[in-house]
């Protein structure tokens, strides 16, 4: 009898500790604020289920549509794992690409790159590290003067006899002034501030989708970042242009392969935002001709087989077989909601799986757009992570107006 008290025991206690890792884990990883756009009953996993407040599975198409609610998530419709709020909105439809596209940007404001020291005559001095100005920076004005090129950093910088200019950079969404004084430096016969600043980049992306509710035009699925800084680039203006695919070279364990493209004239959007989850912009193009899928919400997606749109040759865009490895819901990890793996051996043969410039391929589920290619994995290129589609289309709209 003990024994058998034992036994139910060390079971009970298994269980418990299985129930507290799976509360713990839907309580770290599950959103607190959901948006909907299916209309039945809201799962995650199959394990995690949603209740409203009287304590039935939230339903709705047993209820009217409204623009939130107070719910719980729950194991198995039983545990409570934590209260959650959830928004009902009508169901999205936009225009699909997976065509490759041009990026021509030029930044609000001048980054700094680097600082680099300069030889005097007494030593090498480094003025505007020394001042406090940092690799990322984005100068937006000198002497009170509006800085908008490198070009015109450089003019103003070399306009110089020697006195300390009033530098105002833009640092993690702050303002600093800093005062940096210029040296002499006898082999180059000037007045030198030791900045290195880029005010323009240029990259090869494909186009998720059209929005015609504003006529936003979205793509990349992750921020254009500054190959040396690593910072987001604030856009001054930019577009986007139509590109014709030229090479690819293909993607092998520890080396990412990338598209070649030739850039055209014929402008597909004006960029707006450079944000996390994608850049976005106002287009004026023909895209009547394009599919229109609706979007799904996360609750939505599955793992297990979906497909991809993407350009990888002068063909044009294309459906190829990929599967959703995981999902997952967690804040903060935008551009990597999911993990996607290539299946389709048409695409492996072509390109070894993902390569740099598919970024903002567009995945489709069951009939619907769920989300954006992002980033390739490396060590394995038949991978890579990507976006939920609901998140590029709420930020398409939030951004543009």
């Amino acid at each position: 009898m003990k024994k058998a008290v034992r036994i139910f025991d060390s079971i009970l206690a298994v269980f418990l500790a299985v129930i507290y890792i799976f509360i713990a884990v839907g309580y770290e990883y599950l959103p607190n604020n959901i948006i909907t756009y299916s209309s039945g009953e809201i799962s995650y996993n199959r394990i995690y289920t949603l209740k409203n407040n009287d304590d039935e599975k939230v339903d709705f198409q047993k209820s009217q549509r409204v623009s939130s609610s107070e719910s719980s998530i729950n194991i198995l419709g039983v545990i409570p794992v934590k209260d959650v709020t959830v928004s009902q909105r009508e169901a999205k439809k936009v225009f699909v690409s997976g065509d490759s596209f041009g990026i021509k940007l030029y930044t609000d404001g001048v980054i700094v790159v680097g600082t680099k020291n300069v030889k005097t005559s007494s030593g090498e001095v480094n003025p505007a590290k020394d001042a406090g100005i940092e690799k990322g920076d984005i100068i937006v004005e000198i002497n009170g003067e509006k800085m908008t090129s490198a070009t015109q950093v450089e003019k103003v910088l070399n306009d110089n006899n020697g006195k300390a200019y009033r530098i105002k950079v833009k640092r993690n969404s702050n303002y600093k002034t800093f005062s940096v004084t210029p040296v002499f430096s006898p082999s180059e016969g000037c007045y030198k501030v030791g900045l290195w600043v880029r005010d323009s980049t240029a990259g090869i992306g494909t186009i998720t989708f059209f929005n015609p509710e504003n006529d936003s035009f979205a793509a990349l699925g992750h921020p254009i970042t500054d190959v040396d800084t690593n910072e987001i680039m604030p856009i001054l203006e930019g577009e986007a242009v139509k590109t014709t695919v030229t090479k690819l070279y293909k993607s092998r364990a520890g080396e990412a392969g990338s598209l070649c493209c030739d850039f055209s004239n014929d402008v597909i959007a004006e960029l707006g935002e450079n944000t996390q989850s994608g850049i976005y912009g106002k287009y004026d193009y023909p895209v009547n001709e394009l599919p229109v899928y609706e979007v799904a919400s996360p609750d939505e997606i599955e793992k297990g087989p979906a497909q991809i749109i993407c350009t990888v040759d002068d063909g044009g865009p294309k459906l190829y077989s990929v599967e959703i490895t995981r999902v997952s819901y967690r804040s903060g990890s935008v551009s990597k909601n999911m993990v996607v793996k290539v299946v389709d051996n048409a695409l492996l043969k072509k390109t070894g799986g993902i390569v740099q410039g598919m970024s903002g391929s567009p995945i489709i589920q069951n009939g619907k757009l769920v989300g954006a290619l992002t980033h390739v994995i490396v060590d394995n290129p038949e991978k890579g992570y990507a976006v939920f589609a609901q998140t590029m289309v709420e930020e398409s709209e939030n951004v543009i107006k």
